[in-house]
Formats: structure tokens, C-alpha cells, sequence
């Protein structure tokens, strides 16, 4: 993330409802060239700060990346709602939903076997899986 710091800086800074910006302003700013992905690729400007460097950067800074046009190198950051900021990568929020659902009897052993007749013979015919000779 510290690779797309100036961007994050440069967001927070500007402070904007909406901010169009152009590859090669983007570049400048950052002080180095986009990656070729970015420029081939809608999905490196996707909104997932979780699995992009470049997205938890305007993330950080409360905006997301909109309008994104290859062929014309430009794209605009939006910047979010109040209920997207507060939103934090990391666990879906229904992640351990069902914690405290399941309650067990004291002293149940979940190690017994499920069918008990299992050992008792039951299953002891082993002649149904002896090869048969071919006729």
C-alpha cells in the first residue's frame, strides 16, 4: 500500500465529491507508470480493498474508482458514503452468524460412532466385495 500512498494522500487533500484524473496524471503523481494490467485490465481498477494495493489506497482515502476508460486512459474516483467507509475489509459480516446456535449435552461424546451396530458383525460379510470371476 505504501506504493500508492501519494494517491491516497493527494485524495484526502482534495477532498472532492468527484475527481476525474487522467492514466498519465495518475502516473505523476504517483511517480512511477502504471502497470501494463491497468491499462489492458478493467478489473485492476476494481473496488476490493482486500485483494488490491491500488484499491485500498483510494479506499483509505473514502473514494472508489468509477467510469474507468481504457481506450481514453482516464477514470474518475467517487468518493463513498459514510456506510462504505465504515464498512472494513476484512470477514464477511456474516461470518459466525450461527455462533451460539448449536448447543450439546454436557458429557456428550461426539466421538461415538454414528450407526453402533457398526462393530457388532453387521458389516462383516466381506464376500460381496470379492472379485467374481468373469464368465
Amino acid at each position: 500500500m505504501a506504493k500508492y500512498a501519494p494517491l491516497t494522500r493527494h485524495l484526502r487533500a482534495i477532498n472532492a465529491d468527484r475527481l476525474p484524473m487522467t492514466f498519465a496524471e495518475l502516473e505523476a503523481l504517483l511517480g512511477f507508470p502504471l502497470p501494463p494490467s491497468a491499462r489492458k485490465h478493467r478489473a485492476w481498477w476494481a473496488n476490493n480493498p482486500t485483494t488490491h494495493v491500488n484499491a485500498a489506497a483510494w479506499h483509505l482515502a473514502g473514494y472508489q474508482s468509477q467510469a474507468v476508460d481504457l481506450d481514453a486512459e482516464k477514470l474518475a474516483f467517487v468518493k463513498l458514503n459514510e456506510v462504505e467507509i465504515a464498512r472494513k475489509p476484512g470477514r464477511h459480516p456474516i461470518f459466525g452468524a450461527m455462533k451460539g446456535m448449536l448447543w450439546l449435552e454436557p458429557g456428550y461424546d461426539l466421538t461415538q460412532p454414528a450407526d453402533p451396530e457398526w462393530g457388532e458383525g453387521k458389516y462383516d460379510d466381506w464376500s460381496v466385495y470379492e472379485e467374481k470371476p468373469r464368465e
